[in-house]
């Protein structure tokens, strides 16, 4: 069972410390003050630890001692994708360089008119994924749809330093289902909407589906609407390489047969795996995954 409750966790103080630390300080300043921050929630959230120990030994492989070492640096590796998801919101977007992969898929299907959806996970940094979608859709027909669960004092503080935060449309999330006919009416415009596959919130429906090697439980909504819609789905990543550089990929799902979900479910685990061998330490869904 998913132990994640859609909240994230922090205070306004530590978000405006982060804020602070890079403007004044710098962006690699900032990443060199991550390595005790590492250390202290290694050992500060042990359930936590447990769980990540488990995905870099049993799913990706690694040695015990590779594992353990490992644990420091996807910490370290998380701490660098959020100093940057606060630069790229203040403004400092230019610190960074970026490679659009396949970034012509998201142009045509904005052309095509016929609707959409695109699935990702959380891995790497998808949270700046609305600044690459700023670029290639002046006319806002990608909605990006978030839980609505974060603090709303934290929410107030992003929003009141973020720039040009609202031009990408988010679909929040709500206990209402309000989210739904949202989301029904971006389709029936024919937009895209956007969404993560990997995660679901407790007594919501689920799929099972071989990730990694070991069943694991995915939200069914998403793969469920996707197998019903006559529109196109594309999976797409944003991943952070070395030397503050960022690589977007989108890749075309195959075609699938109608109401097929799991099938659409079977191609997104296969299209994370991919990334995810290539990025390990980008794996960020902190709680017991899989099943066992």
């Amino acid at each position: 069972m998913s132990q994640w409750d859609g909240k994230s966790k922090g205070f306004v103080l530590g978000y405006q410390i982060f804020t602070f630390v890079i403007k004044k300080i710098g962006i690699r300043v900032a990443y060199i003050l991550l390595f005790p921050v590492s250390f202290y929630y290694v050992l500060a959230y042990p359930t936590t630890a447990k769980a990540m120990f488990y995905y870099y030994r049993k799913r990706q492989g690694f040695s015990f001692l590779k594992a353990v070492a490992a644990l420091f640096r996807g910490y370290y590796v998380f701490g660098q994708v959020l100093i940057d998801k606060f630069a790229i919101f203040i403004g400092l977007r230019k610190k960074f360089t970026f490679h659009f992969d396949g970034i012509d898929i998201l142009q045509q299907l904005l052309k095509e008119h016929r609707g959409g959806i695109l699935i990702s996970g959380h891995i790497g940094n998808f949270e700046i994924a609305e600044k690459f979608f700023a670029d290639i859709d002046p006319h806002q027909q990608i909605h990006i749809i978030a839980a609505d669960q974060e603090r709303a004092a934290i929410k107030e503080y992003l929003s009141n330093i973020s720039q040009n935060l609202n031009r990408i449309n988010f679909i929040y999330i709500k206990d209402d289902l309000s989210h739904i006919f949202e989301i029904s009416a971006a389709l029936a415009r024919n937009e895209l909407i956007c969404m993560s596959g990997d995660r679901y919130i407790e007594n919501a429906k689920t799929m099972k589906a071989k990730f990694l090697g070991e069943e694991a439980l995915f939200p069914a909504g998403i793969f469920t609407l996707a197998s019903r819609l006559n529109a196109p789905i594309a999976f797409v990543y944003v991943m952070k390489e070395p030397n503050m550089h960022y690589h977007l990929y989108t890749r075309r799902a195959p075609e699938i047969a109608h109401r097929d979900a799991q099938a659409i479910l079977q191609a997104f685990t296969e299209s994370m795996e991919h990334m995810l061998i290539r990025y390990p330490y980008q794996w960020f869904n902190f709680y017991h995954f899989w099943k066992k």
